[in-house]
């Protein structure tokens, strides 16, 4: 049955609930085209100021999925889990995290996308590895599945194609912080990839989508209660994004530091959340007998991540780039690392080049700021405190900009920094 869009819209606007074939049939109509732009970004304004029930929001999810095809997973010889992190600076997480849970028995099938502003994309990422491939078909990725254990890759056109026409107009119409649109934006993709499985890591802090910790466990709650409605065992973490994960954030840099992590080394920030998330993923698919913790100090984990890369067309042992120039910022003077901004340092390796403007712009692989001291860390004056990476020498003046005022020294040490702030379950 066909429905008035602008009477849909009339009404969420002021404030009524739509019901489930109103729903079904403005989701289908969007995507075919038979709904306009510009009504759907009323529409979006509309849930944005009045937002969604949880009877609404259930069923857009669901109608979002019903737009394309779902994965099936059921042919593995191993059971499946995901985990999906909203993002941030220097959230490497994805690289030695897949081939870790995947060395602990459980199949890893991480569907990523590319960066956008100052949150750096899994895939730009691994994209500097030589000769590594974002695209696979879904047979690919089910023998890689089988035979490997994990796979990295880009969401196929098939999945929710109702979200990625809706993501992109939220984008341009100041919408995109709609908890319920984010929400089913995030679950409908992971729901129709056919996990069984599902971890989220819900970011909270200044370089986070969500800033407070009462709209994160807002967004993390929703999203839980939507996995679980439809069969996926689902968990959220609230994770601290004030300061950036580990040492770097640009792409050659962050997998360089990856590596270092399932090497039996890295920073301990980042390790502690690996295992964190490690740990969730292979007791929500059923494998609580392992510790994720053994299978990184034995090697195994680093033995999954080489035959990952390998198996996608990447040399696992080839040299990742380097940026043609590089600037390095003392230290002002003696004392303690009392600030490093996770949206400056962000924003700076944006503006190195590490990251886009719009998602058809190019990256530098090279391009990133490495951190030598992070929060809480005692430096003396004039030692390395940061080093601007870029191809482009002309972009270190903006970076220092935007750092200027996001990295402090100072006489008194911080309180130590609490990476995992909550556990979110049904």
């Amino acid at each position: 049955m066909a429905h008035d869009a602008v009477q849909l819209i009339k009404h969420k606007r002021d404030g009524g609930a739509l019901d489930d074939d109103q729903i079904r049939w403005l989701i289908r109509a969007y995507t075919a085209g038979e709904v306009a732009e510009e009504q759907m970004s009323a529409m979006a304004m509309a849930i944005f100021f009045n937002g969604l029930d949880a009877a609404e929001l259930a069923t857009w999810t669901t109608a979002m999925i019903e737009t394309g095809e779902r994965l099936d997973f059921s042919s593995l010889s191993r059971p499946t889990a995901d985990k999906h992190s909203t993002g941030g600076v220097g959230d490497k997480i994805t690289l030695p995290l897949a081939p870790l849970v995947a060395a602990c028995g459980v199949a890893v099938p991480q569907l990523s996308g590319r960066g956008l502003g100052h949150t750096g994309g899994t895939l730009d990422k691994l994209e500097s590895v030589p000769g590594w491939r974002a695209d696979l078909s879904t047979a690919e990725m089910i023998t890689q599945l089988e035979d490997v254990g994990a796979v990295v890759c880009a969401a196929g056109s098939g999945l929710a194609p109702a979200d990625k026409k809706l993501y992109a107009l939220r984008d341009v119409t100041a919408t995109v912080e709609s908890i319920p649109l984010i929400a089913s934006s995030i679950m409908s993709k992971k729901i129709a990839e056919g996990t069984g499985a599902l971890v989220l890591d819900v970011k909270v802090g200044t370089g986070a989508f969500m800033t407070s910790v009462e709209d994160a466990r807002t967004l993390a709650r929703t999203m839980v209660g939507l996995g679980t409605d439809a069969g996926v065992r689902t968990v959220a973490l609230l994770t601290d994004m004030s300061t950036p994960l580990g040492r770097t954030a640009g792409n050659a840099l962050e997998v360089r530091e990856s590596v270092e992590v399932l090497a039996g080394g890295g920073p301990s920030d980042v390790v502690e959340l690996t295992l964190a998330l490690a740990r969730e993923m292979v007791a929500a698919a059923g494998r609580d007998e392992v510790d994720p913790a053994d299978a990184l100090a034995d090697g195994r984990a680093m033995d999954v991540w080489r035959r990952m890369v390998r198996a996608q067309g990447g040399d696992p042992d080839a040299p990742l780039p380097t940026a043609r120039h590089t600037h390095t910022v003392p230290a002002p003077a003696d004392g303690v690392v009392t600030r490093v901004d996770a949206m400056a340092v962000g924003l700076a390796a944006w503006r190195l080049g590490a990251g886009r403007a719009r998602k058809e712009d190019p990256v530098q692989a090279g391009a990133g700021v490495e951190l030598h001291a992070q929060l809480g860390e005692r430096v003396r004056a004039g030692d390395p405190l940061l080093t601007l990476h870029t191809d482009d020498e002309h972009r270190v003046e903006r970076a220092l900009e935007v750092l200027a005022a996001g990295v402090e020294v100072g006489e008194e040490a911080p309180a130590p920094r609490t990476v995992v702030l909550e556990r979110i379950a049904s």
